[in-house]
């Protein structure tokens, strides 16, 4: 009897979810008269969606009673945070962005860490993951902060420093497959840590973040998906048909208007460069959210989310 081989989607999209970023630098060079075409529909398809489908999470039935008991926690914070957005926009602009990235490369980052933690089960090798992904995620934060923020490295600096983060991460290749016996946690750890490298070898520095996060936005769909399909399993059918009517329409109607709205920001129009506000509002909601959702050291979420990841 022949045996149907069964095809790994959680290490094409989580564990290794590598072919991502290269399909992305393949369809780059390939194509390069269409970045701006590549950027849309990648934020389109994997950015905005990944963030729209945090509101499905957060505003479940199955949150309700969580949201009231902490009300400072997922109410007052959110709005402040709404509110701090617009203000540092109109105000501090060059702040308030610089402020968004960090927060953007922190929450990248530590969900490559967190997706570790969940395959993970030797705790020196989970230290020795969290170290170093957080290492490589700051050096190269650092590194594309002095390339086209504030641009101290020049390109004749760059190959050489190229060479030494490419040696340096080898030897710590070397010493973690030897140390933890070739683990099979090692992709995952890979992939965290070079996440943000694209930024060392790109012209253009929305290619440099948007090119590796594929590989974060990838992890958080397919994450969210076994989710909401282990949910659906306990569901009657009326549930599951509620399921799909309300919330995947909604993070895809969610998507296209935020992907409009990111373009808003080159326009000449003023006024209407100022609508970029939105979605970017709508990220650092997302930063924060998420760190409430998917902290598993709250029985509620254990509970509600982490459960569903391993059935």
């Amino acid at each position: 009897m022949v045996q149907s081989l069964k095809f790994d989607y959680e290490f094409l999209f989580v564990k290794f979810p590598i072919i991502f970023p290269i399909i992305y630098g393949l369809a780059l060079f390939l194509f390069p008269n269409f970045e701006t075409y590549l950027i849309f529909f990648t934020i389109l398809i994997l950015a905005e969606t990944h963030f729209g489908a945090t509101w499905p999470f957060f505003l479940s039935k199955s949150n309700k009673a969580y949201i009231d008991n902490n009300k400072i926690a997922l109410i007052a914070i959110p709005v402040i945070i709404i509110l701090l957005c617009i203000l540092g926009f109109f105000f501090i602009k060059s702040i308030f962005l610089l402020i968004f990235f960090a927060a953007n490369m922190f929450h990248v980052t530590r969900q490559s860490f967190g997706i570790c933690k969940l395959y993970c089960k030797n705790e020196y090798e989970k230290k020795f993951q969290e170290y170093f992904i957080y290492f490589f995620g700051f050096l190269f934060f650092f590194i594309g902060f002095f390339r086209f923020y504030y641009p101290l490295i020049s390109n004749e600096n760059l190959f050489a420093l190229n060479f030494l983060v490419i040696i340096l991460f080898l030897l710590i290749s070397i010493y973690y497959l030897y140390r933890f016996k070739f683990s099979e946690n090692f992709l995952t750890f890979f992939a965290g840590c070079i996440l943000f490298y694209p930024v060392c070898f790109v012209s253009n520095p929305v290619h440099g973040i948007i090119m590796g996060v594929t590989m974060h936005y990838t992890q958080y769909l397919y994450l969210t998906y076994k989710v909401y399909k282990g949910r659906n399993n306990e569901s009657n059918i009326e549930e599951k048909k509620g399921v799909f009517l309300k919330y995947i329409p909604a993070v895809l109607i969610y998507s296209f208007f935020m992907s409009i709205l990111s373009l808003t920001g080159k326009s000449n129009l003023e006024i209407v460069s100022y609508l970029i506000i939105i979605p970017l509002t709508g990220q650092m909601l997302h930063f924060y959210l998420d760190s409430q959702l998917w902290k598993f050291s709250v029985k509620h979420n254990r509970d509600n989310i982490l459960k569903y990841l391993f059935n």
